[in-house]
């Protein structure tokens, strides 16, 4: 059985596993979903035992329902021992101030989270997305006094772009904030434009990092094929997913499957592979829907791979960075 390897987030002494739970599929809002509350246990539980310390989560996953299955799945487990994330931003209620990063939404949405998750705190508490309607500050504000309050332990940021989350940084250093510790942003091998935007920064500033999609949506375990059925599986009812079918990326899945024939893995631990070989991250967020791809994923910790290799895999991709190809909204 693989040995679970484990690694502190950033510059701090919180040492989390080298991969972190998503908890995005432990619902029932999308047709993707596990939709099945058991099986979601079972999934959560297994990667506790395979050694993973480290679950993210989200209010807005199925509106809450993810934080529900999650706090059921760790009730009789030792908390000390865990590392638990959730986010707040989305939208989670339709009315004013139902959603955003306003000193109000932030304050509600935490007991929300935390009544859901069935603890006194959440190690990380991150924002889902920056809020162009609420000054920076009165954000780190809020985030800063949840700290001092003890209900969180540590403040981490996800998908923005590099100025913004630098005027962050910059913010939490001139008024004393807590600092964010921790960025997730998407990232893998047919999606590289954070090269270009915040993965230098967190490199700078030593900051962790914890990818999100580090499997695109699927497209990199290799399930589809350019001249196969596309309309089933995730990509059926996802565009973005399917938005990755270009000729850019099937190179870089061809070169994928190569790889992993050689180095006798399936397509999706080299992947996830590429990801533990790149110094600036800290653990990939695997968001498994069996125990068997749960296992699949952890024994990646097992793949080598070497510097000819990484060079092959990156070479069809020209990482580019903006913030339509980022997904963030003007």
């Amino acid at each position: 059985m693989t040995e679970m390897e484990y690694t502190t987030l950033g510059d701090t002494g919180l040492e989390v596993s080298r991969f972190c739970l998503g908890c995005m599929n432990f619902g029932s809002e999308q047709p993707w979903m596990i939709g099945d509350e058991e099986k979601s246990h079972e999934i959560i539980d297994h990667a506790l035992d395979l050694g993973i310390n480290f679950l993210d989560t989200a209010n807005v996953y199925s509106h809450g329902e993810s934080e529900e299955i999650v706090g059921d799945a760790i009730e009789d487990r030792n908390r000390e021992e865990l590392v638990v994330a959730t986010k707040v931003y989305g939208q989670m209620g339709d009315h004013p101030n139902g959603q955003g990063l306003s000193r109000k939404h932030v304050l509600d949405q935490i007991e929300g989270s935390l009544e859901r998750l069935g603890t006194d705190y959440v190690d990380l508490y991150q924002i889902h997305r920056w809020d162009e309607s609420t000054p920076i500050e009165e954000t780190l504000s809020a985030l800063d006094y949840l700290v001092e309050t003890g209900r969180v332990r540590y403040i981490g940021a996800s998908t923005m772009a590099a100025w913004q989350f630098q005027r962050a940084l910059a913010e939490s250093d001139l008024n004393d904030y807590e600092r964010f510790t921790c960025m997730q942003p998407e990232y893998n091998l047919v999606d590289r434009h954070e090269e270009q935007n915040v993965l230098p920064v967190c490199e700078e500033e030593g900051v962790g990092v914890i990818p999100w999609s580090p499997l695109a949506g699927g497209f990199l375990t290799g399930k589809y094929d350019r001249d196969g059925d596309l309309d089933e599986g995730r990509a059926a009812s996802d565009e973005y997913t399917e938005q990755r079918f270009t000729d850019e990326n099937w190179a870089v899945l061809d070169a994928v499957r190569e790889v992993a024939d050689e180095v006798d893995a399936t397509p999706a631990q080299v992947s996830l592979a590429w990801l533990l070989h790149q110094d600036v991250v800290t653990a990939p967020i695997v968001g498994p829907r069996t125990l068997d791809h749960l296992e699949e994923n952890v024994a990646a910790l097992d793949v080598s791979l070497s510097d000819e290799q990484v060079e092959r895999l990156e070479e069809p991709n020209t990482p580019i960075w903006s913030r339509e190809i980022a997904g963030i909204e003007e």
